[in-house]
């Protein structure tokens, strides 16, 4: 038989096969002996074809979703971490690329803003918090602001808080990305005149080195939420095939599970900068005894930007070049998994 028409006989059941999940367990078993016979004949006929590679990919799909059900239930967690949520970044990539790309353009903004205006800086920091840290600066102790509080406190408040500026971008979706994009206007320009403060008063080594010990995971998180929401704003305004209620699921429950990866995130950059940042501040005081080497300031910066980068970025493009697949049902499978 050729090619053609063996896709045509059979395209209408794979296609069925593919987006509709039985709720018979004997239709399934059904299903999986029949994808069985038909990729039997494909190997043997078209061998190296993409249909082959499509019935196969279906035939996976269909039996793990038979043994699902026999994993230790850890795994659904493992397999979140390991496969669902990079494969689910890696479908978002454009507008996480976007996102950042515009975070970062509102960032220069407020460098520039605070090179040609004085002022300017004063009315994003507010006069209380940049008169402070002109004190600090005066006494020897520019980075004072951050011993100011007991540890523990400031590590719930800050974790409390940034979690709940990821949830209010996550929810700004809802406004078709309008909160979401102010969310990142006051964020990337309060980012951008608060580096050019200390770059401005010859500070900005060191300032890195001290504030980016909990900024690359708390800065990065950041953007990620703002991606969260925007990725929940297109599947309401961009439906696509799709009807808009269902683009509007889709999207609401993408951007809820990578709101969710955030969690961690967020603690781990509230516990740097509640105990780790308070170390490295003493390294910058004068009349401090200790404080934290600047080896490992740049080992915690360093590893911090290295994992944002892996886990967000390579690591999704790594699996989805694997041939690692997010199914309509969820499941994950591997391409020509049959074949290995």
């Amino acid at each position: 038989m050729r090619e053609a028409l063996f896709i045509k006989k059979n395209a209408e059941k794979w296609n069925e096969y593919q987006h509709s999940v039985p709720d018979n367990p004997d239709e399934t078993a059904d299903r999986f002996i029949t994808l069985i016979d038909d990729l039997s004949y494909a190997k043997t006929f078209y061998p190296k074809s993409k249909v082959t590679r499509w019935i196969n990919g279906i035939a996976a799909n269909i039996y793990q979703s038979i043994y699902q059900n026999k994993k230790e239930k850890y795994s659904r967690i493992f397999q979140f971490w390991k496969y669902e949520l990079p494969l689910l970044f890696k479908k978002h990539h454009k507008v996480f690329l976007l996102t950042t790309i515009t975070f970062i353009a509102f960032v220069a903004i407020g460098v520039f803003s605070s090179m040609h205006n004085e002022d300017f800086v004063r009315g994003v920091l507010g006069d209380e918090y940049v008169n402070m840290t002109e004190e600090n600066i005066a006494k020897g102790d520019p980075f004072g602001v951050y011993k100011d509080e007991n540890p523990f406190t400031m590590f719930v408040r800050i974790g409390f808080n940034n979690i709940r500026v990821a949830f209010l971008s996550f929810i700004g979706g809802f406004t078709l990305g309008y909160v979401t994009l102010r969310i990142m206007w006051s964020n990337g320009l309060m980012l951008g005149t608060f580096q050019y403060m200390f770059f401005s008063k010859g500070l900005g080594i060191k300032s890195v080195l001290v504030i980016w010990i909990h900024g690359t995971l708390e800065i990065s998180a950041i953007v990620i939420a703002c991606t969260a929401g925007f990725i929940l704003a297109n599947g309401i305004l961009f439906p696509g095939t799709f009807s808009r209620m269902v683009s509007f699921k889709k999207g609401a429950k993408d951007a809820a599970k990578v709101l969710i990866c955030l969690v961690p995130i967020f603690i781990l950059a509230a516990f740097f900068e509640s105990y780790v940042t308070h170390l490295m501040s003493q390294t910058y005081d004068k009349d401090a005894s200790a404080g934290l080497p600047i080896w490992a300031s740049i080992t915690i910066l360093a590893t911090s930007f290295a994992f944002i980068v892996w886990y967000f970025i390579l690591y999704p493009i790594r699996l989805h070049k694997k041939g690692y697949q997010i199914q309509p049902n969820g499941i994950i499978h591997r391409l020509n998994v049959a074949d290995e």
